[in-house]
């Protein structure tokens, strides 16, 4: 991997989180609309605007190439079920008043993705990452004893974003091709959901004011273009390194959550809260320090 790839990669890896971090804002316009209907706009929109891209950007090739390779598409298949899970736990997370249920999930994620790489990349973990790893599950531990709940949706949100991140690294499909693979084995699911609405309940698909409407096709391009970013990412920086500016995600989230949004920031999420805040210092300033070393030797 080359200076020029590795700084790259940082560049993609910030604005994916940047852009996700303020995503809400776009899916508080639709909030109106059913999670499993944006989903499905999400899936047909992306492959839309993936064929449009790579039409100007080229690539088909290897698109096509993938479809004569049974083992990576399998694992693509994965990651477009593990992807589409996520999407729609998100979208409702935001859409019903769990914007920081959804933003802790985020803080955690890097603590996810440590650990992972750990246990499938032989990333070796340092005494303070091990530390910050124990908090996080303290934090957890503490919100079930004392509070009598477990923040499920973070978890969730965490876990299988943590898993898709290691997969696509793993997969060694470059990103554009790899989403577009993704959308295209979830359009059938799609489609075929959408001729049963309209067939068996009566729904039309797009039933919606001009305005929102066109707020639903831009759903391909709010989608892609951090998942690109993300991905491209993935392959060209550690999954620890990703870790390091996941924080910015997740904090947009939690301004808008409750600042803009002013969803109750009860002790139970303070608590947890604290605990993952603290966990994510002792990791960042982890990573600072090994970075520092390195530069003097």
């Amino acid at each position: 991997m080359t200076h020029n790839e590795h700084q790259k990669g940082i560049a993609l890896a910030i604005c994916a989180y940047v852009l996700w971090g303020i995503a809400p804002m776009y899916f508080k316009l639709i909030e109106t609309v059913p999670a499993t209907e944006i989903l499905l706009h999400r899936v047909l929109w992306s492959f839309v605007f993936m064929v449009l891209l790579m039409s100007f950007m080229g690539g088909f090739n290897h698109f096509r190439q993938l479809f004569r390779t049974p083992k990576k598409l399998l694992v693509l298949s994965c990651t477009s079920v593990l992807i589409a899970f996520n999407w729609l736990l998100f979208i409702w997370a935001v859409n019903n008043e769990h914007m920081l249920d959804a933003s802790l999930g985020y803080f955690i994620n890097p603590l996810f993705n440590v650990v992972l790489g750990m246990m499938f990349l032989g990333e070796r973990l340092r005494k303070l990452q091990w530390l910050a790893v124990a908090l996080a599950v303290i934090g957890v531990v503490i919100q079930l004893i004392s509070f009598g709940s477990i923040p499920i949706v973070s978890i969730a949100l965490a876990s299988s974003f943590a898993i898709y991140g290691l997969v696509r690294k793993k997969t060694n499909v470059d990103a554009k091709t790899g989403l577009l693979v993704e959308t295209a084995l979830l359009l059938p699911i799609v489609l075929l959901y959408i001729s049963y609405q309209f067939i068996v309940e009566g729904v039309v698909f797009m039933d919606h004011p001009l305005q929102t409407n066109i707020i639903l096709l831009m759903a391909g391009i709010v989608t892609s273009i951090p998942l690109l970013c993300f991905a491209g990412a993935a392959i060209r920086i550690p999954l620890s390194m990703l870790g390091f500016f996941q924080y910015i995600g997740p904090s947009l989230m939690f301004i808008l959550a409750t600042f803009l949004y002013h969803e109750p920031f009860t002790p139970e999420k303070a608590t947890t809260f604290g605990f993952i805040w603290l966990a994510l210092i002792i990791f960042v300033s982890d990573l600072l320090l090994v970075r520092k070393r390195r530069q003097q030797k």
